[in-house]
């Protein structure tokens, strides 16, 4: 069972609005609350020496695959971006977490992202100010998406050779964000990305885009190899709210 295999929805709702029922074609709206009840695995790591007491408190990284590394086999999370990095590196110095998407074309659900979210900090000493959000190409789109959505959540997003509206530009104005992309990108190209990074500094926000001039859609190669990237995200701290 992948994160996103199994949900079910409860409807129900409170002083319900009877509709004006006339022949013909009119408008109408409706609101209901809704219950999603998720079920998943991901693939967790957990630095060398960890702590389960709660005295020392971890950064926490959430990595988004893309749509090459969606389906049943969890072990093809390993194949690139921080799953790989920690196959083979005891001290890297986040908690990580990569969940799978069933496949291509459901994707990513924020509200089973935040569910999953919700019980890593409750089942790991994780440090709320620092979750760091980071994923490649789908997952690049659905770091956007979700950060979009909870900016509140992160402490800063690293999106790689992903995009987004730039009409959502300043809901990452309290979120620093450094992506990352090919110029010779025909898959997901630059253009979108350097449109959204331009757009969030034009809001007043914090980003960043890196550009590899002779790459193409395989960002995430030299982006997760270079070590200021991971530097950068401990620096940051998750912004208090406004109050």
């Amino acid at each position: 069972m992948t994160l996103f295999a199994s949900f079910s929805v409860f409807a129900g709702c409170a002083a319900r609005k009877t509709w004006v029922l006339a022949p013909g074609q009119h408008p109408q709206s409706f609101q209901r609350k809704m219950t999603v009840e998720a079920k998943g695995r991901l693939l967790l790591y957990l630095p060398a020496g960890f702590d389960r007491s709660g005295a020392t408190r971890y950064p926490l990284l959430i990595f988004l695959h893309g749509s090459g590394e969606a389906g049943e086999d969890i072990e093809r999370l390993k194949v690139l971006g921080p799953p790989k990095i920690v196959a083979s590196r005891a001290d890297f110095p986040f908690i990580v977490a990569s969940p799978q998407a069933r496949n291509s074309i459901e994707r990513f659900d924020p509200a089973v992202l935040n569910a999953m979210l919700d019980e890593l900090l409750e089942q790991l000493p994780i440090d709320t100010d620092r979750v760091y959000l980071t994923g490649v190409s789908m997952g690049g789109m659905w770091t956007y998406a979700w950060a979009s959505q909870r900016p509140d959540r992160f402490a800063a997003i690293a999106p790689v050779c992903g995009t987004w509206d730039p009409a959502d530009a300043c809901r990452f104005k309290d979120v620093p964000v450094w992506s990352f992309h090919g110029a010779k990108d025909d898959v997901v190209p630059l253009g979108g990305d350097q449109a959204t990074i331009e757009a969030i500094k034009a809001c007043g926000g914090d980003a960043r885009l890196t550009v590899y001039p002779d790459t193409g859609h395989d960002a995430w190669t030299a982006a997760y190899a270079d070590p200021q990237l991971f530097t950068w995200l401990l620096q940051q701290r998750r912004k208090p709210p406004p109050h």
